[in-house]
């Protein structure tokens, strides 16, 4: 139900597992932290929201 990585390589560092993604997600969410404070073994925090907030306009969370 997730959105898959491009498929062909792009310029830039490499796409970040959905599951690190994921984790980094819930950890705010159960928390309640800003997303600045997001721990570092998640990646960084602009990526976790940005994914999170594109899957929420897009409508894979209510797919999920």
């Amino acid at each position: 139900m997730l959105p898959r990585p491009p498929a062909t390589p792009r310029p830039g560092r490499p796409w970040r597992s959905h599951r690190q993604v994921i984790n980094g997600i819930l950890w705010v969410l159960a928390t309640g932290s800003p997303w600045l404070d997001l721990p570092e073994r998640y990646g960084p925090w602009q990526t976790c929201y940005e994914r999170f907030r594109r899957w929420d306009q897009d409508g894979t969370w209510e797919r999920v």
